[in-house]
């Protein structure tokens, strides 16, 4: 197989769900051609701010917590932007891995960073070359696991910052904190498995997967079964499945191995068995292999096989939402094969996923298996070319013709008019989720994610950099409130759907602007963040709220155990407490 093809199978980066990403310390250089340029492709909700309403007390409301605590930048870092792993905080003993972003314009493809840390007598990290990171191809300079601080003293050090040739140099100020002030969750927590008939299975001890590992094995072992059904082959090498504690991307991810995220607050709002289902079917796709398979059909085969994408849905009403007589965002099938992840996302898994199960329903399974095993890839080709040249020596129909025919069964469709809000309010959940991890999560964002190596972490013992996400009140608020949003979404209840994407919206507007107060845009935000803050004070860590005129239920877990816990709180006089 050519390395133009490789890369193309492996660009996949777990926008829920992903053919294949390569670990951290191989990440591939796309060629241009290959390389997404990712912008907004989709407005779904208006821009306005939600009704006024009656807001607890402002001074309830202190929302200065949005900034990383671990490092900060000076004033003299000339444009480029530093992130450091784990997120969140950092503690004496950490593996510190830094990602240093260049500014847009500037020409660093042949340059070095050095960092030196506590100058003269600290140590030197790199140095080490700017490359490309993510499905983005962000140009970067990424130290992995560079600088070990155990021994190092607790408080400030200061970080020196070197890019030759150009001589730009800048510093960080960065804050360990004592390793004895680490939670005890964290403190204890360490790598973990167990064997299933089908799969062995990592996790990090002390998380919600280990709380609910049974149940969680069940559903892996039944997924892998269906999937060999649907597929009419047999798993005929070892799965291996590693459970993360947060979210990254959409929730799922497949390279040498499938990892899927599994947390009580989960706000991807997706379907966990349809995670690993969609999972497994590019396992064992990739295990049946072909010479070359368009991401288009790779996508959409474990779209179409899993039942939806995200949660259970019929592919072809929803489809058909798409066309210009309802939402009028279809995505031409050229354009879309061409640019998959570079289009917005839940529409091209949606048109993927609906074109297969025509392509199915029209020709059957056994005739869409041996059209998608046998499609070729000349050198420079597109991938639509790829697929125009199967389709006419497999159907005598070139690729125009099968838009032409799929573009009609759509039209044809009786039912689509009850999905279009569904299919509207989807892609502006998911967009706004986006825009809340690019804000305040970066290292989840799909398209630069902090991707790494499972195997070298569970070999070097390294749990932080997935345990560890931003959990201050502003996080914390808004992730209950997306998660609100999804259950809003998958009950159906488009109005209240409506209203808390548009809450979410207003705060992350605010967050943008520099606001102090940003959740004051309304009672709901205000709520959300106020309930959060008053269970942090507690020790306690919201993961999931929900609020009815002046009362409000909470679940939430604290250091010393994931289990959950039921608080009961009360408004009164504009304040939030909790019920004895």
């Amino acid at each position: 197989m050519g390395m133009r093809r490789f890369l193309l199978m492996i660009c996949v980066l777990f926008l829920l769900t992903s053919c294949t990403v390569p670990p951290a310390t191989i990440q591939p250089t796309l060629p241009p051609s290959l390389t997404p340029q990712l912008e907004p492709t989709f407005t779904i909700l208006p821009t306005q701010p939600p009704s006024p309403e009656a807001s607890p007390s402002p001074s309830t409301l202190t929302p200065t917590d949005t900034a990383l605590p671990g490092a900060t930048s000076t004033p003299l870092s000339q444009g480029f932007t530093v992130h450091f792993h784990p997120d969140d905080v950092l503690y004496v003993g950490d593996q510190v891995s830094l990602e240093v972003i260049s500014p847009p314009g500037l020409d660093v493809k042949d340059a070095d960073l050095q960092v030196q840390v506590d100058s003269p007598d600290g140590p030197n990290l790199g140095p080490v070359k700017f490359g490309t990171w993510g499905i983005a191809g962000r140009y970067q300079a990424t130290l992995l696991w560079a600088w070990d601080t155990t021994g190092q003293n607790p408080g400030s050090h200061q970080l020196s910052f070197t890019v030759k040739p150009q001589g730009i140099t800048w510093t960080e100020q960065v804050n360990l904190l004592p390793a004895s002030d680490m939670p005890p969750d964290e403190a204890n927590a360490h790598w973990a498995s167990t064997q299933t008939q089908c799969c062995t299975v990592y996790y990090i001890t002390g998380t919600a997967t280990e709380r609910d590992l049974p149940q969680l094995t069940t559903t892996i072992d039944s997924q892998a079964l269906d999937v060999e059904e649907k597929m009419s082959a047999d798993f005929t090498q070892p799965i291996t499945i590693t459970i993360l504690p947060r979210v990254l991307g959409n929730g799922g991810f497949t390279s040498t191995e499938i990892s899927v995220s599994y947390l009580d607050r989960n706000y991807a709002s997706n379907s966990w068995a349809m995670v690993v289902h969609h999972e497994m079917v590019h396992a064992l796709d990739g295990q049946l292999g072909g010479d070359f398979r368009p991401t288009i059909f790779v996508e959409g085969l474990a779209v179409y096989l899993s039942g939806g994408h995200f949660q259970p849905e019929p592919l072809m009403p929803r489809a058909a939402a798409l066309l210009p007589a309802y939402l009028g965002e279809y995505i031409p099938l050229d354009k879309l094969a061409d640019n998959f992840y570079a289009s917005q996302h839940e529409i091209g898994y949606l048109e993927a996923g609906s074109l297969v199960e025509y392509m199915v329903n029209t020709h059957g399974w056994d005739a869409f298996s041996s059209f998608y095993r046998d499609i070729h890839n000349k050198q420079g080709e597109s991938q639509s070319a790829s697929i125009d040249t199967a389709l006419q020596d497999h159907f005598s129909i070139t690729f125009s013709k099968l838009e032409q025919d799929f573009l009609a069964a759509l039209k044809n469709e009786p039912d689509t008019a009850q999905w279009v809000d569904n299919v509207r309010l989807t892609v502006g959940y998911y967009e706004t989720m986006r825009r809340y991890q690019q804000l305040l999560d970066p290292s989840s964002y799909f398209a630069t994610a902090w991707l790494l190596d499972n195997k070298i972490m569970r070999q070097r013992g390294i749990v932080a950099d997935y345990l560890r996400h931003p959990h201050t009140p502003s996080s914390l608020a808004l992730e209950t409130l997306l998660i609100t949003a999804g259950d809003q979404m998958v009950s159906r209840d488009y109005t209240s759907e409506t209203h808390t994407l548009q809450v979410i919206n207003s705060v992350l507007d605010g967050i943008e602007q520099g606001r102090q107060d940003p959740f004051s845009v309304s009672s709901m935000a205000s709520s959300y963040f106020s309930i959060s803050s008053i269970l942090q004070h507690q020790d306690y860590e919201a993961q999931n709220i929900s609020i009815s005129d002046n009362a409000a239920t909470a679940e939430a877990t604290n250091s010393s155990s994931p289990d959950l816990i039921t608080f009961d709180l009360l408004m009164n006089e504009g304040q939030w407490s909790i019920i004895p």
